[in-house]
């Protein structure tokens, strides 16, 4: 399994999986019923913006892409295995570093205690998991990743299937005709997921860029609070 290869599938609709961290078999999955989230219409519960507004973690993008990786892949309550083998792992990293994967992190003390990485490919980012060691903090970096991709212009939050946890965010699904619909125009359009380079903060530690014809996501840069806010205030009425 190449880059070259999962960024041919996610823009054919496919996407791999294993069955546990030590299998070496990898299959490739089109649902019938794909998972979405609304950037613009995301749905976040009255408490969780109390708790974001309070900021309560540091939360950066492409500080610790491995790291959020490594936290999404152990045991957590109700999940004693994972689909992430070495082979994933290895090909998200080298994603990362060409420029196509990012991650949001959670910090506190200076420890990573949750965040969520995923592809992007033209406007559509595609969510693949998320993790959290203490109170809230995959769900405050969700909000913060829907206002970074509805402030950089992506149009798609695909997260393959729907599960219990993100029918909270209003998490619904599209019959697989009617996202690859969707996903063909996402991936027209020319967004970024890094910022301009006036916002950019700080070199990532991921070792640089594998190719240089791509934007850059080793660049990591912290997250706005004043954006998360302004974005929380245009959903307000739809939420």
């Amino acid at each position: 399994m190449t880059p070259e290869l999962v960024l041919m599938a996610y823009a054919r609709g496919l996407f791999p999986m294993a069955d546990s961290a030590t299998a070496e078999d990898i299959y490739w999955y089109d649902p019938e019923m794909r998972g979405q989230l609304s950037i613009s219409h995301l749905h976040v519960p009255r408490r969780l913006r109390k708790t974001v507004r309070q900021n309560p973690y540091d939360i950066g993008f492409n500080y610790d892409f491995a790291g959020v990786m490594q936290g999404c892949s152990k045991s957590a309550p109700g999940r004693t295995d994972t689909w992430i083998n070495g082979a994933i792992r290895d090909v998200f990293v080298a994603l990362h570093r060409a420029g196509h994967a990012h991650s949001v992190e959670a910090w506190h003390n200076g420890n990573l205690v949750g965040g969520l990485y995923g592809l992007a490919i033209g406007g559509a980012f595609f969510g693949e998991s998320m993790f959290s060691d203490k109170t809230d903090a995959s769900k405050i970096c969700l909000v913060h990743m829907c206002a970074h991709l509805k402030q950089q212009g992506y149009s798609i939050f695909d997260t393959q299937f729907i599960n219990q946890h993100l029918k909270q965010f209003g998490v619904y699904e599209l019959p697989r005709d009617e996202y690859l619909a969707k996903l063909e125009n996402a991936l027209k359009l020319d967004v970024n997921f890094v910022p301009d380079q006036s916002s950019r903060i700080s070199g990532s530690s991921s070792g640089g860029v594998s190719d240089a014809s791509s934007f850059d996501s080793s660049v990591s840069f912290a997250s706005s609070l004043d954006s998360v806010t302004e974005f929380l205030q245009s959903i307000t009425q739809t939420s």
